[in-house]
């Protein structure tokens, strides 16, 4: 009988640009030039790649999910979404292919960050992601990078009496004082528990945003870009200070 041969893997898709991915951005590729990660092997770039966009791109919220890698960089900060489009483009423009996951949480795990009448009027479920990056044979769930460590230091000195599992401020987890956010060949998450509808794979940011869009009215809409996610962020800068 005639052995088969198994196809090799087409990653083409996973190491495309897109609008949202414009990797070939003067801002982006200066940087990776900066930072010599194209020198790099592949777990070195990934683990590198991860650690800037966790720590160095601060935890915030921006205009909207489906502004450009470029855009997030420029602005300095994102949440999970607008941090994905950066990772994915970075991780791309040094050949690591990846793709996205699309999920929505509920908005328990935003109060803290928004409060008073802007969380009650909030969408219940808000759109989330996270990057599934390949190496050597094995996909890797890389959610963990959504917070800075100097926000969730904040939040540790805020709640260091939390036992238990902790919803809100941007995390949901069941261990805040040790959570899984460092890659080391494995999972990272910090948002995972507060999952409630699972939209599957995406070959980009695109493409989910294409069919998916948090579910908020034009006039709500307005309020959030103009208004609401500028609380947010003074919000989160106050925890991020301590103060």
């Amino acid at each position: 009988m005639e052995q088969q041969l198994e196809r090799p893997v087409d990653f083409t898709n996973y190491l495309k640009r897109t609008p949202i991915l414009d990797f070939d951005a003067p801002i982006i590729q200066s940087l990776i030039q900066h930072r010599g990660w194209k020198k790099m092997a592949s777990t070195e770039k990934i683990k590198h790649i991860y650690n800037y966009v966790r720590d160095e791109v601060k935890f915030g919220y921006n205009i909207d999910d489906n502004i450009s890698a470029s855009q997030v960089l420029t602005d300095g900060y994102g949440q999970c979404n607008t941090k994905a489009n950066l990772f994915m483009a970075l991780l791309r423009a040094v050949g690591v292919p990846n793709r996205m996951h699309g999920f929505t949480i509920h908005k328990a795990l935003q109060k803290g960050a928004v409060t008073g009448l802007w969380y009650t009027l909030s969408p219940k479920n808000i759109l989330h992601s996270w990057v599934e990056v390949y190496l050597e044979g094995e996909w890797f769930n890389l959610e963990g990078l959504i917070l800075d460590k100097l926000y969730l230091r904040g939040l540790q000195n805020k709640f260091a009496d939390c036992k238990t599992t902790f919803c809100g401020y941007g995390a949901y987890t069941d261990n805040l004082k040790n959570p899984p956010i460092d890659w080391d060949r494995s999972h990272t998450y910090i948002q995972k528990k507060g999952i409630n509808q699972d939209f599957g794979l995406y070959n980009s940011p695109d493409d989910l945003y294409a069919t998916h869009q948090q579910k908020m009215n034009p006039v709500k809409r307005w309020f959030f870009r103009n208004y609401v996610r500028h609380l947010m962020n003074q919000n989160v800068e106050r925890i991020r200070s301590g103060s």
